[in-house]
């Protein structure tokens, strides 16, 4: 078959383009924790609403993009659990902070549209085949204007959705009420205890005549908790598509263990996810959150971004541009050698910690910053996080009787010292832009069109393409999404002579890159 230079492709074409295209699982790579066995070992037991300790990692206590959202989680203190709201539809089958802001999230859903053209047109181009029909996907993502358009994609290609927020503190309570308002089934809102959090995703999962076939997940959380609570029903979904490093480790974890009934696709792996939404996107949005948060002028200010993966290469470059002083640190020696080519001091946090302005932690890994590192940094010194998880700063050790907090702003805690020394913590170490700020609607757009053809491919494909294991998007699928972004750049393409394509030893239409190929 051939593809048109605008990739004009039906879903039918893509389908047919995927099914030639071997799939590559990638090089599985052993993630060590300190305890091994934590991840899988226990769920919840219910206790208190508010004091419901986590077993596994806290990535649902990452936040996200909800500073955009036009009402404050305090606004009304009668816990969503506790009331019976209707639709205009006669439904009660969501939970949401005020279903009557309804038409305040859908004005937010209608500014997002805007700067999703890509995903849009995979709508407009799919909607006639409908190719998830049948599908029953339920989902545990960051619940924001730009994921509403995602959602109601789905639904137009057939698929039947409910939804749960994967943080405490994520949700736009608004485009909540709006999904809701639409027939969407939503349990989530902003400030949820732990208990409400577990509770939300279960109301999802465990519900009367309908069983999810597909997860959508952000975080891991979700697939935990159908693999613990509900393994019947795990071992009947159909596929798995995951885009946060926390929740790709879990699932090569249990496919080690050997405990992974179901194909899953690891969307955090893609380039379209790695370039852009953790590249472009951070070095955009960590400056708003810090601006947001802090008003703080960032020329001449000493800065140390520790970890220089795609997340930290964003952050320095940001704040080189404004003049900062960065450094980074740094455990691969290659990331810290590509930091020294790109003119940044490789260091140890030790050996700085008592004279920087900024600590910004980007490594998907667990204290980072220490409570003894945190004891020695001088006053005024701000800490935050722009990793997937909130266990980079040990904000734990700080909850101690001889530190006060005082909340200044929202989402801003000084922290003090008997000394009087202040620490000025963001977000309490949850992800910085996606709490305090907003990031490029055009950036998610590139990860949820990716999000749905993930989900497209693994329920229409058929059984002997996928095994139970953990599998990188196919690369004609990377090339196709980010293809279907060019017009808005009102981009052109040169394409390959005939001659050229022999002589490289590449079809015309793609893929253009080998699997191993490092972008």
């Amino acid at each position: 078959m051939t593809v048109s230079k605008n990739s004009e492709l039906t879903m039918g074409e893509l389908s047919s383009v995927l099914s030639a295209v071997p799939t590559h699982k990638p090089v599985k790579k052993q993630i060590q924790f300190v305890e091994d066995k934590q991840e899988f070992s226990k769920f919840p037991t219910k206790t208190g609403r508010r004091s419901l300790s986590r077993s596994i990692s806290q990535s649902s206590t990452d936040s996200y993009s909800s500073a955009a959202s036009y009402t404050d989680s305090s606004d009304d203190e009668t816990s969503p659990r506790d009331k019976t709201q209707v639709n205009s539809r006669g439904s009660t089958d969501f939970c949401v902070k005020n279903i009557k802001q309804a038409e305040f999230g859908r004005r937010e859903i209608e500014i997002a549209v805007q700067d999703m053209s890509a995903l849009i047109s995979l709508r407009k181009r799919a909607q006639g085949e409908k190719p998830l029909a049948g599908a029953k996907i339920v989902g545990c993502t960051h619940i924001t204007a730009q994921t509403a358009v995602l959602i109601e994609t789905l639904v137009s290609l057939g698929a039947q959705c409910r939804w749960t927020a994967c943080n405490i503190y994520s949700t736009q309570n608004e485009v909540a009420a709006a999904l809701s308002e639409r027939g969407v089934p939503v349990f989530a809102w902003k400030g949820e205890s732990e208990d409400d959090f577990w509770w939300c995703i279960d109301q999802c999962v465990n519900t009367e005549g309908w069983q999810p076939n597909m997860i959508l997940d952000d975080g891991g959380d979700l697939t935990h908790w159908v693999y613990k609570k509900y393994p019947n029903v795990f071992k009947k979904i159909r596929g798995i598509v995951e885009e946060s490093v926390t929740g790709v480790h879990r699932l090569y974890q249990l496919s080690k263990a050997g405990k992974l009934c179901v194909p899953a696709m690891n969307v955090n792996d893609s380039v379209t996810k790695q370039k852009f939404d953790n590249l472009y996107c951070c070095r955009e949005s960590i400056l708003d959150g810090l601006k947001r948060t802090t008003d703080v002028m960032f020329g001449g200010k000493q800065v140390v971004v520790c970890g220089y993966g795609e997340v930290g290469k964003g952050c320095c470059a940001a704040l080189k541009a404004l003049g900062s002083v960065v450094c980074i640190t740094e455990i691969d020696p290659i990331c810290a050698l590509q930091g020294c080519m790109d003119g940044f001091r490789v260091v140890k946090l030790s050996e700085v910690v008592r004279h920087v302005d900024v600590i910004i932690t980007c490594t998907g890994n667990k204290n980072v910053v220490t409570r003894e590192q945190l004891d020695r940094m001088k006053n005024g010194c701000i800490v935050c996080n722009m990793g997937h998880s909130n266990t980079e700063i040990d904000v734990a050790s700080m909850r101690t009787p001889e530190l006060t907090w005082e909340r200044v702003r929202s989402q801003v805690d000084h922290v003090i010292w008997p000394d009087g020394k202040r620490v000025i913590l963001l977000a309490e170490g949850r992800l910085l832009n996606l709490s305090c700020s907003t990031v490029p609607t055009f950036v998610l757009s590139i990860t949820a069109t990716t999000q749905a053809l993930a989900l497209i491919e693994l329920y229409n494909a058929p059984e002997s393409r996928y095994k139970q294991d953990v599998y990188l998007l196919p690369k004609k699928m990377d090339e196709y999404v980010a293809s279907l972004h060019l017009a808005t750049f009102d981009a052109h393409l040169t394409e390959l002579s005939d001659e050229q394509a022999k002589y490289l030893g590449l079809n015309k239409n793609g893929p253009f890159k080998p699997n191993y190929y490092r972008y």
